[in-house]
């Protein structure tokens, strides 16, 4: 049966060259274009690989022999006569035995098979010529549809065997190639009969050790680069080509054949990402129904098995690449987050995840960085997907919160892995950038804490921090969950957090959070602390007799608000640091405001109006960024530098958002990062593309038209300017094509971190006094502390209307209320601004839009000539119920312009 088939074989290459050459007849050949042109890559494509075949026979031949002792073949190592022969050798040496045909052995029966024999599935187009259909028979070479095509490990991989050990000592273990599962396609798609697709995908996709051997690279052999070489005409080579090919192949020394000698060649066996999503996309095609419950069920055994071999590590039956590969092949599958796939298959694999050790995860986070960064967002956007339906799915109560949901938080776990893959595969800055262990608390003279946040195993094996990250591959914003975000309940997860280590936490995930979200997160841990030293005080004072205060304390003059409030904040920094822990209580002198928090709001509002005045000429005002910056030419001392930082670290700890417009550079610096020249885009535009054309220049006359050495010029408080050289004689320096860079570099640096160092060291020490033991750097981005600090920027009163409560007797209905929206949006954004200040005691959005403000109208008596009020503490505004449109908006106008300080109606 074998002889009659090879003949077969190589009568059909026979044919097929002869019918191509063929070139007698020109009034032929126009009938006949249309159909070779249809056929004739069809028929190179079976004439090779049926000749590969059979040169691969006449290899192993060579190599490993026929299995039978009395073989008298001399072209055969059973015979005992070929000797000492390297596989570059065998495989010139076969193609050669294949021209001249030479004698091919039947192989022994005790002797495994190394090639592919099953039978070839025709794939010839129908057609009437005569010709095409006399030459072959295909139905003699078809295979029947039921029949299994799935073929052994030892059968189906005969150049992997050569080149790699087994991934288990099962030798039928089945497993997919592209090729084969594109043959099973369109099989069952020829006799509309799916059966041996569902067995197929049932069998390989429940099993590891077939998805470990499914979808690999094709492993480079000798016979694969001599054919390559050859141009696929292998069948007229002469002996001289032969030889030459062989010449060439023992140079490679990259060459192994025996896997356990060759320790790369595990490595040569990669996963084949093309090939895997081809061939995802081929299966897709096909209606989901047709296989979809066989793969769900596949998937589910699959990630029954997975959690063992997680649980039980055992790498000799799977090693770490195994896992990693099995789960790149199940995250790969296009309807992962639909379907029954959705609810039952990717929840199973969530759950197995959960087992992954540190080690695993990191491998998984490199390939998805890698070769599998484009199916990032598909990922991303299943993981979502599942984690949504959870949620909405799920009914929590008192004694069963979103963070004891298995699957969300197995799939929040997960997407770390993503998060962690997305900076991996995003822009990366250098580590030289961190900022300097100088600006710590031990410059202050006394260690006040030790910062200790939780360690991120996986981010520390993999060696990176967000921040080194300048721009991930997908944006950050896009990891939010915001169903998720609004039902979980921050304060049972602080509890987590600050308790036990086993139970899970999303303040450990905060990636997932919004912004919003996690600010309460960050509320939660500054009142229980303020709450601390409250108690901390009392105790005291019950114990020792002392009068501690416990609050934080300033009483200040609006007319020298500035002069009273630094001076009472360094008292205290320099006498005891701990109280700028407490609570902040202000008092203006001579008003009778009680501070529940609006009071504070106007302190903070007022001092930074201050601060931030030319005249004190400790900032700098950038004006094409609108941004303002550290003045390195001022006067102040350094104290004061730190006085402000502790300003804004307090604004953070009391949760008050300020009106300062500082570039974003700052709050890389605050979080650890130097500046660097990506920074100058955004503090200094005009600079940033004048340096960007000189790094894009590429003509050699960069000396003559930008004429620029490294010595730059800046101007002080006085206007007065002032040079500073980047190098040493750096004004006799011209920067040219190879120092170009190096000038960027260090000007970016001068401008960013070395020009502004004392200033912003003092300014870093005052603001990590207050916020040395908050989370606030191991919960928020750069992005989002300027959020935190600043406030969003989305000025929509439409939420805040539909955000708004009524008290008093209005309702949303009432009339004086629908006048009172109307003359609001109505409004200039300056007067906007001036309402929020005159409601809430801060002219700035929250973070998360005005939705988040709960503003409270309430009816304050009847029509009358008196000007609305407001409790800034609440953010409850009192408005009497005017009897016209025009009298509101007269006296709302007059109220939010006039109006100032507490305790005056």
């Amino acid at each position: 049966m074998l002889i009659v088939l090879t003949f077969l074989l190589c009568l059909l290459i026979y044919i097929s060259s002869m019918s191509s050459a063929d070139k007698k007849h020109p009034q032929d050949e126009a009938s006949r274009n249309d159909q070779e042109a249809s056929s004739s890559d069809i028929l190179n494509k079976m004439k090779r690989a049926a000749a590969k075949k059979l040169i691969e026979r006449y290899f192993y031949q060579l190599t490993d022999g026929c299995g039978n002792p009395q073989c008298q073949n001399k072209f055969c190592a059973s015979s005992g006569e070929v000797n000492n022969i390297t596989p570059n050798q065998a495989a010139a040496k076969a193609i050669e035995l294949f021209s001249k045909e030479a004698q091919l052995c039947e192989r022994h029966p005790t002797k495994m098979a190394r090639t592919q024999e099953d039978s070839v599935i025709s794939i010839l187009p129908e057609t009437n010529n005569e010709e095409s259909n006399s030459s072959v028979d295909t139905t003699q070479l078809a295979v029947p549809c039921n029949e299994m095509a799935l073929t052994s490990s030892s059968e189906s991989t005969s150049k992997a065997n050569s080149t790699v050990t087994s991934f288990t000592d099962d030798e039928t273990v089945p497993y997919l190639t592209e090729e084969k599962l594109l043959e099973i396609i369109d099989e069952c798609e020829t006799c509309k009969q799916y059966s041996k697709l569902i067995r197929t995908l049932g069998q390989v996709f429940s099993n590891i050790s077939s998805l470990t051997r499914s979808f690999r690279q094709t492993p480079s052999t000798p016979i694969d680069a001599m054919l390559d070489i050859a141009t696929g005409d292998f069948m007229t080579l002469k002996k001289e080509d032969v030889r030459s090919l062989e010449g060439e192949k023992d140079k490679d020394e990259d060459s192994c054949v025996d896997a356990t000698s060759c320790e790369g060649v595990r490595k040569r066996m990669e996963l084949d990402y093309p090939s895997l999503r081809r061939s995802y996309a081929a299966l897709f095609n096909l209606p989901n129904n047709i296989f979809e419950s066989a793969m769900v069920n596949a998937l589910v055994s699959l990630a029954g098995y997975l959690q063992m071999e997680l649980q039980t590590r055992n790498p000799k039956t799977c090693s770490e690449d195994d896992i990693v590969d099995v789960l790149i092949m199940a995250f790969e599958i296009p309807a992962l987050g639909s379907g029954d796939f959705l609810e039952t298959a990717f929840p199973a694999l969530c759950r197995a995840t959960k087992w992954l050790t540190v080690d695993i995860q990191a491998k998984l986070a490199y390939a998805w960085a890698g070769p599998g960064c484009s199916s990032l967002r598909s990922f991303l956007e299943n993981l979502h997907q599942l984690v949504t339906l959870r949620v909405i799915l799920s009914q929590f109560h008192p004694d069963f919160f979103v963070q004891d949901e298995n699957v969300v938080t197995a799939a929040t776990s997960i997407m770390r892995v993503l998060y962690y893959s997305n900076i991996l595969a995003g822009a990366l800055e250098s580590p030289e950038l961190n900022q300097d262990d100088e600006t710590d608390l031990s410059n202050l003279g006394r260690k006040l804490h030790q910062k200790v946040l939780p360690v991120d195993e996986l981010a520390a094996q993999l060696g990176i921090n967000v921040l080194d990250c300048r721009k991930p591959f997908l944006p950050f914003s896009e990891f939010y969950n915001e169903p998720l975000s609004d039902v979980v309940e921050m304060d049972k997860d602080f509890a987590n957090y600050k308790g036990d280590i086993h139970k899970f936490s999303f303040m450990r995930y905060p990636f997932i959070l919004t912004p919003a979200t996690k600010t309460l997160g960050l509320y939660y841990d500054n009142r229980i602390r303020m709450f601390s030293e409250r108690r901390n005080s009392f105790l005291q004072n019950v114990s020792l007799g002392t009068n501690t205060s416990p609050y934080l304390r300033l009483r200040v003059r609006r007319e020298h608000i500035i002069d009273d409030a630094l001076v009472a904040l360094e008292m205290v920094a320099l006498e005891n640091p701990i109280d700028l822990k407490k609570q902040l209580v202000v008092e203006f002198e001579g008003e009778q405001g009680i501070d529940e928090g609006g009071v504070s709001k106007e302190f903070f509002q007022l001092v930074v109006e201050e601060i931030f005045n030319p005249d004190y000429a400790m900032f700098t005002f950038q004006n094409d960024s609108q941004t303002t910056w550290f003045n390195p030419t001022s006067f102040e001392t350094e104290s004061q530098f730190t006085l402000i930082g502790v300003v804004l670290g307090l604004a953070i700890y009391n949760n008050v958002i300020l009106s300062v417009n500082f570039p974003m550079v700052l709050y890389r610096k605050l979080m650890g990062k130097k500046g660097s020249f990506e920074d100058l885009a955004e503090w200094n535009p005009t600079l940033y593309n004048s340096l960007k054309q000189l790094l894009e220049y590429t003509e050699d006359d960069i000396e003559d038209v930008f004429m620029q050495t490294f010595r730059v010029s800046y101007q002080d408080v006085f206007g007065t300017l002032l040079h500073h050289d980047l190098m040493e004689n750096g004004d006799q320096t011209a920067v040219n094509q190879n120092n170009k860079r190096e000038f960027v570099k260090l000007y970016a640096d001068f401008l960013l971190n070395k020009s502004v160092e004392k200033q912003f060291k003092a300014f870093y020490k005052g603001f990590q006094m207050v916020v040395d033991e908050s989370p606030l750097e191991m919960l928020f981005r750069p992005e989002e502390v300027e959020l935190l600090i600043c406030g969003s920027k989305n000025f929509d009163f439409i939420e805040l209307e539909n955000a708004t409560e009524y008290d008093g007797g209005y309702t949303n209905s009432t009339l004086i209320v629908r006048h009172f929206w109307s003359v609001v949006h109505a409004f200039s954004s300056e007067e906007q601004r001036k309402l929020l200040q005159f409601t809430t005691g801060s002219d700035r959005v929250p973070i998360g839009g005005l939705s988040k403000l709960k503003m409270v109208i309430a009816r304050n008596g009847p029509d009358s000539d008196r000007l609305p009020t407001a409790h800034t503490c609440f953010n409850v505004l009192l408005l009497p119920e005017y009897l016209t449109k025009e009298k509101l908006k007269d006296r709302l106008i007059k109220a939010i312009n006039y109006s100032k300080g507490f305790g005056m109606l």
